[in-house]
């Protein structure tokens, strides 16, 4: 086997500014592509509109932190040159053949797109029943504290106990009146299973 040559210093430089660039090139392409795909998210509307707890909150504002990293990352790349000169590095390096490569790679990258209009609608539709399931719960809420409270003051409004007439409980209990009317009728002047629970009386 022949001796190994070796590359002039400036020529080695050369090819690693150009690989440098090239890669950062490349990448750069590819985070543009990508950018269409970027969706505006609403963080502040979320946190208000669904009531979410503090864990919740926690993990979605940890997201949001990737995110705007993501963000800041991708504004780094697109601020980059995205031209390389090949003329220049056909000139100064000996391997004309890789340049070549570069450039036919370079010029046949097509981005992918992305259709995110399938995510967005499902975001959406996520969003629209988690909103009328909120509202669903509240007016549950609202319907069940007025019961409460309409509870409340009859229990605060309420006469004691030992001051109540016949005719106190027949207001608040019709179904009572029509019951005794009903045993009156048939002849029925004692209530089945009293004597069992309260005993007889005619024996005191």
């Amino acid at each position: 086997m022949g001796a190994s040559r070796k590359l002039p210093v400036e020529s080695l430089a050369a090819a690693v500014t150009f690989l440098h660039e090239f890669a950062i090139l490349y990448f750069a392409l590819r985070t543009m592509a990508s950018k269409a795909a970027a969706v505006a998210v609403d963080f502040a509307r979320i946190y208000s509109s669904l009531g979410l707890g503090k864990e919740t909150v926690s993990s979605l504002q940890a997201f949001r932190k990737r995110h705007s990293d993501a963000q800041r990352l991708n504004n780094t790349y697109n601020n980059l040159p995205t031209t390389v000169n090949f003329e220049h590095y056909r000139s100064v390096l000996n391997n004309k053949a890789i340049v070549d490569e570069a450039e036919k790679l370079l010029k046949d990258f097509k981005p992918v797109s992305y259709d995110v209009g399938a995510h967005i609608k499902a975001i959406e539709t996520f969003e629209a029943k988690a909103v009328a399931k909120a509202k669903e719960t509240e007016q549950k809420i609202d319907v069940e504290l007025k019961q409460l409270q309409e509870t409340l003051a009859n229990i605060e409004e309420a006469r004691p106990f030992d001051q109540l007439t016949v005719d106190d409980v027949a207001k608040a209990h019709p179904r009572i009146v029509e019951t005794v009317e009903t045993m009156l009728k048939k002849g029925k002047w004692t209530v089945p299973g009293y004597k069992e629970k309260f005993g007889d009386l005619n024996l005191m």
